[in-house]
């Protein structure tokens, strides 16, 4: 791809919302997020706790703004929180691209893992999470290898009916400065 990449602080632009809101539009309308306003885009992006970077890709020729993904720093990877891509070059592969990049990124950096989010089983939004390696599920307090994302169903899990927030509120997270970007 003829892209640059830039990291920035976290600081929400006008051209990213331009971005942000013609991807949710024509990708994501029927989604929680499809009645973001600029303030709350803002909030999402500036109003983090821990070490976050904005990367934004722009083309080679022109230097359009064509992906940004929202990422946070963190002592062993990255967390890509939210990507978005203008949604007229589907044939080429953005989000994987940024995905790929990102692994890229935390090598240079030396960081071992690439933080993808949340993956839910069935749904074709975030079905591309099940084609990298290393997926894992927490399952009874535990990260576990989910080697066939096909055969996976989330209601093998005792605690798949609660509701999310009380999942990740019982994960344990390192107590350690992260790697600094």
């Amino acid at each position: 791809a003829d892209l640059d990449r830039r990291a920035t602080s976290p600081w929400a632009t006008e051209d990213q919302y331009a971005l942000f809101r013609r991807y949710l539009d024509e990708c994501h309308a029927d989604g929680g997020m499809a009645d973001m306003d600029v303030f709350e885009f803002a909030a999402m992006i500036e109003e983090t706790p821990i070490r976050s970077r904005v990367i934004e890709y722009t083309s080679g020729k022109d230097k359009s703004l064509i992906a940004v993904s929202l990422t946070d720093v963190l002592e062993d990877g990255l967390s890509m929180v939210y990507s978005f891509y203008t949604p007229d070059r589907p044939q080429h592969g953005l989000g994987t691209y940024m995905i790929l990049d990102h692994v890229e990124i935390a090598r240079e950096a030396g960081l071992p893992y690439v933080y993808l989010g949340y993956w839910v089983p069935g749904s074709a939004k975030m079905g591309y999470k099940a084609r990298f390696s290393g997926l894992e599920v927490y399952l009874g307090g535990q990260w576990t290898p989910v080697t066939d994302p096909k055969a996976h169903r989330a209601d093998m899990h005792p605690l798949a009916n609660d509701p999310i927030a009380e999942q990740v509120a019982n994960i344990n997270l390192p107590d350690r400065r992260p790697t600094h970007l």
